[in-house]
């Protein structure tokens, strides 16, 4: 943890933010050695912030005692020069000790996961997430997805709650993140709150997002591709169009076709994706399931065609 607020921090990132796979070894065990391994190779390429034991991580499939050893390592691995955010989900009372034990891991901040299985109104959703505010020191961000879902003014009352400090949206409604922008900036004009693209492989809707004035979003690519992630994120945020299109003609377009053919290929897709680049992360836990060996081979595919489109983008010799 540092002494910067966690909202300062993200406001000016340079880069990607990185949600790590979790490792695990052949026995199914945490692999500390590994998860520790592959959260330098992240930071080392680039990464502007380190989100772990988030969905990409598989919080749901995560003891607590084991959630607790992933962000201290996290934490141990960055030493302080990105910010560690940890997740927090389930019921009001597990998700503040989720908190807990990200606080006392060393965390600088909390994404709040969708609370698990109920579908609540927006006052329950609302005090859910005050509760969560009020039984951490931490800074939040608020995950809209699936059950968690927020009207315009669902958002300027959590804007209101001390330390939370976003939004990401896993949702892609554009029209409803327009109003809600637009009424948390009429009724606090002067908040500084942050939003976030989440969905998955945000990358492909990344000139949508930014188009109404989001620019911050996650990067499941960056996990086993981070060049990749890098040159598009250098090419959205310079406005290169024709690298843009390329790589999402080339690249992110194949990648969310074949993440579609799978339940649950938004986290073990990454993660063989991970093994493709030489880190041995192990499996998935259940419920979720490996790709099937076909979609792999595709998978690999795709990921030497996204690094031929970078070779085709380098300048040549003397240019």
């Amino acid at each position: 943890m540092t002494s910067a607020p966690l909202a300062a921090r993200l406001n000016r990132v340079a880069g990607p933010l990185f949600f790590p796979v979790t490792a695990y070894g052949p026995d199914g065990a945490l692999d500390l050695d590994a998860f520790r391994a592959h959260i330098r190779s992240g930071v080392d390429a680039g990464a502007a912030a380190v989100f772990a034991c988030c969905g990409t991580g598989e919080f749901h499939a995560l003891t607590p005692e084991e959630f607790g050893e992933c962000v201290r390592a996290a934490v141990e691995e960055t030493a302080g020069a990105v910010p560690v955010v940890a997740a927090a989900g389930y019921g009001t009372a597990i998700a503040v000790r989720y908190a807990e034990i990200a606080e006392a891991a060393g965390a600088d901040g909390l994404l709040a996961m969708p609370p698990y299985l109920v579908v609540a109104d927006q006052e329950g959703l609302l005090r859910h997430y005050s509760a969560l505010a009020a039984g951490t020191g931490l800074e939040i961000i608020v995950y809209q997805r699936d059950n968690a879902v927020f009207t315009p003014e669902t958002v300027v009352e959590l804007a209101r709650v001390d330390g939370i400090i976003g939004l990401k949206d896993g949702h892609g409604d554009l029209d409803l993140m327009q109003r809600i922008l637009s009424a948390v900036r009429t009724a606090e004009p002067d908040r500084d709150f942050l939003y976030f693209n989440g969905l998955p492989t945000a990358e492909l809707t990344g000139l949508a997002y930014r188009g109404i004035g989001i620019t911050l979003y996650s990067s499941a690519v960056f996990a086993f591709a981070p060049e990749i992630a890098l040159a598009f994120h250098r090419a959205l945020t310079s406005a290169d169009d024709t690298t843009v299109n390329s790589l999402i003609d080339g690249f992110y377009r194949p990648l969310v076709e074949l993440r579609s053919k799978g339940r649950g290929y938004a986290v073990s897709l990454v993660k063989a994706g991970v093994r493709l680049r030489g880190y041995d992360v192990g499996e998935v836990r259940t419920p979720l399931s490996e790709p099937q060996p076909a979609h792999i081979k595709e998978l690999t595919e795709i990921i030497e065609r996204g690094y031929g489109l970078l070779r085709d983008e380098e300048p040549g010799e003397g240019a």
